[in-house]
This record gives C-alpha cells, sequence and structure tokens, in this order.
C-alpha cells in the first residue's frame, strides 16, 4: 500500500500533518505493508533564488495582513504545533526559495534516506532557524541522516534532480494539488490538509480494505 506525500520542507503544516499521519500509523493494523512517498511542493514557487525573508514580513506581505494578524497566526500553529510535541520558532524563520532543498531530498529518497531527510529538514526549518537555502546547511543536514557530504556538494552543484523536483511539483498541479500537506493513499483517496489522525486512520483503513478486496477478485 502506497502513501504519498506533497508538501514543501518550510511548511508548518506539513509537520504537524505528519506527526498526524505517523499516530495514525501507529494504530494501522497493517501498517507494515505501507510504503511512504514524499513528494516536492514548493509553498512560495516564485521565492527569487538566494532573497531571504523573515516568516512575519513575508507572510504579512504575502496575505496582505497586519503584524498583529500575523503574530496571531503564529500563536495559533505554535499551539496546534505544541499539541503534536513541536516547538515551533517563528521567530527565527527564515522564508527562502526550496528548490535546492527539495533536490537535496531527492537525492536523499534516492539513497533510501527519504523519510530522515523530511524530518530533519521541517525540524531545522521550523524548530531550529536554520537557513534551508544554505549549500553548507543543507550538505551538513544532509549528512546528519546519512547522505555523504560529497554527494550533497555535488549536487548541489549541478541541476541534479531538478527534473524530478518539477515532475512532482508538476503532477501535484495536474491532479488539482492547490496546497499541503496533501496525501495520495494508493492513488485511490486524497487527503487535504493536516486533518486529525482519526482522519487519517479511517483512510488507511477504507483503502487497505479496497486494496484487499480488489486483490481478491484478482485472485
Amino acid at each position: 500500500m502506497k502513501v504519498e506525500i506533497w508538501s514543501d520542507v518550510v511548511c508548518p503544516w506539513c509537520y504537524i500533518g505528519k506527526r498526524r499521519f505517523e499516530a495514525a500509523l501507529e494504530q494501522f493494523e497493517a501498517a507494515d505493508e505501507v510504503e511512504v512517498t514524499w513528494r516536492s511542493f514548493q509553498l512560495n514557487p516564485d521565492h527569487p533564488v538566494g532573497a531571504r525573508e523573515t516568516h512575519d514580513e513575508h507572510l504579512a506581505r504575502k496575505l496582505g495582513v497586519t503584524p498583529t494578524q500575523v503574530h496571531e497566526l503564529n500563536e495559533r500553529l505554535v499551539a496546534l504545533a505544541a499539541a503534536e510535541g513541536l516547538d515551533y520558532h517563528f521567530e527565527t524563520y527564515v522564508t527562502v526559495n526550496t528548490f535546492d532543498a527539495h533536490r537535496v531530498t531527492h537525492l536523499a529518497e534516492a539513497l533510501g534516506l527519504g523519510l530522515q531527510i523530511h524530518e530533519r529538514l521541517f525540524r531545522a526549518q521550523l524548530v531550529e532557524g536554520e537557513i534551508l537555502d544554505d549549500t553548507e546547511t543543507l550538505v551538513r543536514l544532509a549528512a546528519a541522516v546519512g547522505v555523504p557530504e560529497a554527494d550533497t556538494r555535488r549536487v548541489l552543484a549541478s541541476d541534479a534532480y531538478a527534473a524530478e523536483v518539477k515532475a512532482d511539483i508538476d503532477e501535484a498541479r495536474a491532479i488539482g494539488v492547490t496546497g499541503v500537506p496533501f496525501f495520495v493513499l494508493d492513488r485511490r483517496y486524497g487527503i487535504s490538509g493536516a486533518q486529525p489522525a482519526a482522519l487519517f486512520l479511517e483512510a488507511l483503513r477504507t483503502a487497505h480494505a479496497g486494496a484487499t478486496a480488489e486483490a481478491g477478485t484478482a485472485g
């Protein structure tokens, strides 16, 4: 059973959704049959490469709201994250173009480290205040989960995995994804947003039952 998750590595809702999905998976009777694959998506694809902006400045400009309203949004997300065991710090969050970070995730995926690199980058951005368009930072974070430094440097010095990132983004657009996280179960069911764990669990059971019934009919 395959679960694909479209997300951006700097997305606050995506990290919350990841934790909720993991909680559902822990309760799912056939969890050992689930293969999770992360897909690339950019929240801010038009953000200039190399440009860095504080979270609050960026969000106020993007949404056309006041600093006070941004602060209120932050407080809500911090509380929701805390409920999932995550300690968000928007005061150290820096908005960047994430295309290179996604290329690194595809490198890690090719080495069997896709799950590990997404967890590391989420934490780096949302909890630790790392800057995810910095080459040395990406090299260090990837190395922490087992990606050889030389491989990460080689990828970042080239256009390696750019086609894979673009393919993920194009596929998201083709299936109607406009926001993330977006979960696709066995190419049968789509779930948009960081839904409660109970909803994820119900969807996993439904998808598994459907696949099992189909396999029985085919047999």
